[in-house]
């Protein structure tokens, strides 16, 4: 008895927590540019040089990039697309402050050293002594010193032509009687605008290096950032840029959602006619992988596109089909003439490494399609990969906890109750 009030008890609360929670969840779910509208613009990439040439691998790379600087920015599945030869279309849904976005994508964020080593005096810091390519990718961070301002933190790819540059810069003349006039200054440029100039003194054979300024942290935080982005690999000039509208979308996000939930009625009504108690454990567990799949869209502020609505119908299936391939094997062991409990044990046992193998290959195939794709694909295998996560939980553990519960209860002893009839029963 106290097992079945133990188990009325977590379906009364899952419930409870699922009814309570669920709307707000789906209002804070952020939708994808197919189903809330945004931006989109296409760019024409050229070469960086006079006269280079654009390459398939340099328009990819450069898609790249301008995906990982959208994400930097705040937005969730941008869809970044190369076309042709030479052009890249991006797609940005629900964005605050578009001109924001756009200055960040295509700012070249060019990091250099820069000295006045063979300069004529009114060049200034002509000669470029470090660029963008000898820092270390994300190798800027910040840091307080002791004044309590922020100073940013890089890191070099080779330490001896560091120190190479450095022990140069040494030898170069100070000024007697005024330090600002000192030419043993290795500049730090941010494209144009000059970050620091500190005063070199002797040689520093290291990969670290420090842009000084007590900076603000939030000021620090950006300049950090934007070293972090690097350079493009290309030239990009804007065709157009268009709104784009959501009607279409919101059509299909209702199309879509009124399938999955006349879908999700079948299955249950399904589930509850053939495997009858099994079956009604099998839609609470359902309906709880639903709410759980919900919260981790709203925790990882993922953001929702029709691809991603088709894979969360499909882990719907795969979560059924892990509690169908459950319940033929207990009903297999109840026809074998099994007790109920032994039918249970044999048989959750049985279809557990199936059903463990078909998860493992299905994000395997999500990680695949994370790794190589882009835009709405990896998102499509995020919510492919969580999903399945999300239904190894509740239905493998969830669901086999409750039917544990009822069957040790000893309420439930009729075989009819699991969809066996007595005539299929075999004496052992």
């Amino acid at each position: 008895m106290k097992r079945m009030l133990a188990f009325l008890l977590i379906v009364v609360v899952t419930f409870g927590v699922i009814a309570l929670t669920s709307p707000k969840f789906v209002r804070d779910i952020n939708l994808g540019l197919d189903l809330k509208g945004g931006f989109e613009i296409l760019y024409e990439a050229e070469p960086l040089i006079e006269g280079g040439k654009i390459t398939p691998d340099a328009l990819r790379q450069t898609a790249r990039s301008l995906e990982e600087r959208a994400n930097a920015t705040g937005v969730a599945e941008p869809e970044v697309t190369p076309e042709g030869t030479n052009r890249i279309r991006v797609k940005i849904a629900g964005v605050a402050d578009e001109q924001e976005v756009r200055n960040m994508l295509k700012k070249p964020a060019e990091l250099t050293f820069r000295s006045m080593r063979g300069c004529e005096p009114d060049e200034g810091y002509c000669k470029v002594e470090l660029v963008g390519s000898d820092f270390k990718e994300g190798g800027a961070s910040i840091y307080q010193n002791e004044l309590s301002g922020y100073e940013i933190s890089i890191t070099l790819k080779d330490s001896k032509k560091f120190a190479e540059v450095t022990r140069e810069v040494a030898k170069l003349p100070r000024s007697a009687t005024d330090p600002a006039k000192d030419k043993n200054r290795l500049a730090i440029y941010l494209d144009e605008e000059q970050l620091s100039a500190p005063s070199v003194t002797f040689e520093i054979n290291d990969t670290k290096a420090s842009i000084t300024g007590n900076y603000a942290r939030e000021e620090a935080k950006k300049i950090a950032d934007t070293i972090n982005l690097g350079a493009l690999p290309l030239k990009l000039k804007e065709k157009y840029t268009q709104s784009v509208g959501a009607t279409l979308g919101l059509q299909s996000l209702e199309q879509t959602v009124f399938a999955g939930l006349i879908g999700t009625v079948l299955i249950l009504i399904f589930m509850l006619a053939v495997y009858r108690l099994p079956g009604l454990i099998a839609s609470i567990s359902l309906i709880a992988f639903i709410w759980v799949l919900l919260l981790g869209f709203i925790l990882m502020n993922a953001t929702l596109t029709l691809p991603g609505i088709a894979a969360f119908i499909l882990g719907i299936g795969m979560a059924v089909d892990a509690n169908i391939i459950t319940f033929e094997r207990i009903k297999e062991e109840m026809r074998r003439g099994k007790s109920i409990m032994s039918s249970f044990k044999s048989g959750s046992r049985a279809s557990l490494r199936t059903i463990m193998d078909a998860n493992l290959t299905t994000i395997i195939a999500g990680a695949v399609l994370f790794s190589f794709g882009i835009g709405s694909v990896r998102g499509f295998a995020i919510i492919l990969i969580m999903s399945t996560i999300v239904s190894i939980i509740t239905n493998i553990g969830f669901s086999r906890l409750l039917l544990y519960m009822l069957i040790r209860s000893n309420i439930i002893k009729n075989p009819r109750f699991f969809g066996v009839k007595e005539s299929e029963i075999r004496a052992l």
